[in-house]
């Protein structure tokens, strides 16, 4: 069995809730939270079948391990992940649309992106694996769910990589995000 990962805050744990319930373990909710917000997501947990365990603040901060939990917090099981870029490449078919990062070390500026990027319909973000931060629990709760849905992949070398996808050949552009550097086609 692989091992477990934790998500807090509602949207984050909401979007599972909504596209895959049965992947979460355990539920943990502020027991001191009575709120309308509160109870709706009790209601839809209570629908998917799902058992909520009621927690102080304390207990929440330490297993998100941040204060930022909203008062919900899930340890899930991690979804099944397309096996690799290639895989998502073929299977769309119309030009994908990607997003690739480059030195994104922390984990909200990530989290916004993939935002942006489920927001935008992006297919897929692509970021190195030197240099760059990970999918975490912070960045999933930044992502307000978009974690859960947009494909990430960790590519050795970013450029080579970018250069031999169908991506490259299908008329992609790139695009730097540095003032005064004009956006260029790979062909």
């Amino acid at each position: 069995m692989s091992s477990s990962k934790v998500l807090f805050g509602f949207h984050a744990v909401g979007v599972r809730l909504r596209t895959s319930p049965k992947t979460i373990l355990e539920l943990y909710v502020d027991a001191t939270r009575k709120d309308a917000r509160m109870r709706q997501f009790l209601q839809k947990a209570q629908e998917a079948g799902l058992r909520t365990i009621e927690s102080d603040g304390l207990r929440l901060s330490r297993l998100a391990g941040s204060a930022g939990h909203q008062g919900v917090v899930a340890r899930v099981e991690p979804l099944p992940l397309t096996s690799s870029l290639d895989d998502l490449l073929d299977g769309i078919a119309v030009p994908p649309l990607l997003l690739v990062l480059d030195g994104v070390t922390d984990p909200h500026n990530l989290g916004a992106c993939l935002r942006v990027a489920d927001g935008a319909g992006a297919h897929a973000v692509i970021a190195p694996k030197d240099h760059a931060v990970g999918i975490n629990a912070t960045v999933a709760k930044v992502a307000s769910g978009a974690a859960e849905t947009v494909p990430y992949f960790m590519v050795t070398n970013l450029a080579a990589r970018w250069a031999s996808s169908r991506s490259a050949a299908s008329g992609a552009w790139a695009c730097p995000t540095r003032p005064r550097r004009r956006c260029t086609s790979p062909t």
